[in-house]
């Protein structure tokens, strides 16, 4: 009987503790400084140890959150203390991911402040960020070229491929792929031959499908992030755009826009965004 009444006493500490807890939580947070977002709460943890893939990629981050980034506070996952499970409208995660951040990163807002802003640099600027990229690494995830500094260690300095762009346009375009699909202006493209092809492209369209973008620097020049997990043409490089356009022909298929559903289907899309 004893044992009865103490199980039931907790239940109704805990049943009561319940609302406090809740009541603690912030409706809102700001990132005023880079924050790394990751996609488990054991990742965001301030002492976690980030596992690598094969590749040596963290396959974990999402995104670094730009200063001014606000986040919705949705919970604070059990069993993973100072994090906070958050959502974004500067982030669109891809189907069934969830977005954690460590609380001690962000500045707790009771009311949604205003969403960050950002503001479309001039066409030469955004050109010339591209090109000064040239060199840097491959980081999954990763769009802030000299990464985040935590307890005096840089991590995350280097580019993923929409990462290069997010980079280049502070934050302006979207964030993944499954976004710049549909991003900008379609470019009629399907039926067109490799001829036909180079005359449409102008610089900063987007040579994209869903898992990668490339990027028309000029006329004659593309640039891109690329990962090789066998070594060679790792991090940030330019093609000669000729070359480049071939290799891609043989492996996927000019079409006016992502297929509804299409997943990872073999096609790509061209998109005119300024």
């Amino acid at each position: 009987m004893t044992l009865r009444i103490t199980l039931l006493i907790l239940f109704c500490y805990t049943i009561t503790l319940l609302p406090v807890m809740a009541a603690e939580l912030p409706g809102f947070a700001i990132a005023n400084i880079p924050v790394p977002v990751f996609n488990t709460p054991q990742s965001a943890s301030p002492q976690a140890k980030q596992q690598k893939d094969r590749c040596g990629q963290v396959r974990q981050l999402e995104f670094i959150a730009l200063p001014g980034t606000v986040f919705e506070v949705m919970a604070a996952p059990p069993g993973s203390p100072a994090v906070l499970q958050v959502r974004t409208n500067d982030y669109q995660a891809p189907p069934d991911t969830r977005l954690y951040v460590a609380a001690d990163l962000l500045t707790p807002q009771s009311a949604a402040p205003p969403g960050r802003r950002p503001q479309l640099p001039e066409r030469s600027k955004i050109i010339q960020q591209l090109r000064s990229a040239v060199g840097l690494t491959y980081v999954w995830g990763g769009n802030l070229r000299g990464g985040i500094t935590q307890a005096g260690q840089v991590r995350f300095a280097g580019l993923d491929c929409s990462g290069l762009l997010y980079e280049a346009t502070d934050g302006f375009t979207p964030r993944n792929t499954e976004q710049l699909v549909d991003f900008g202006k379609a470019v009629a493209i399907e039926g067109k031959n490799f001829q036909e092809l180079l005359q449409l492209l102008r610089p900063l369209d987007l040579i994209v499908w869903k898992g990668h973008v490339i990027i028309v620097l000029d006329q004659k020049t593309v640039v891109e992030s690329i990962l090789n997990c066998n070594g060679g043409g790792d991090g940030v490089v330019t093609t000669a755009l000729e070359k480049r356009l071939e290799q891609l022909l043989k492996q996927r298929r000019p079409t006016n826009s992502w297929p509804a559903g299409g997943g990872k289907s073999a096609h790509f899309v061209v998109r005119r965004w300024i």
